[in-house]
């Protein structure tokens, strides 16, 4: 499987928080706050250590 940890941040409520994501198989996101559907990645930071 392709999927890989990324952060994103909910539109609707102001939350961040990490998940997987699977580029292939994309389906709705919802917020495990609000459960907003206007979530969205955010970028990934530049020179940002893998771990």
């Amino acid at each position: 499987m392709a999927q890989k940890e990324y952060d994103f941040k909910c539109l609707n409520c102001g939350r961040e928080y990490r998940a997987l994501y699977d580029i292939k198989n994309v389906t709705e996101r919802t917020c495990p706050q609000c459960r907003s559907n206007s979530v969205r990645r955010m970028p990934e930071k530049k020179g940002a250590a893998k771990t």
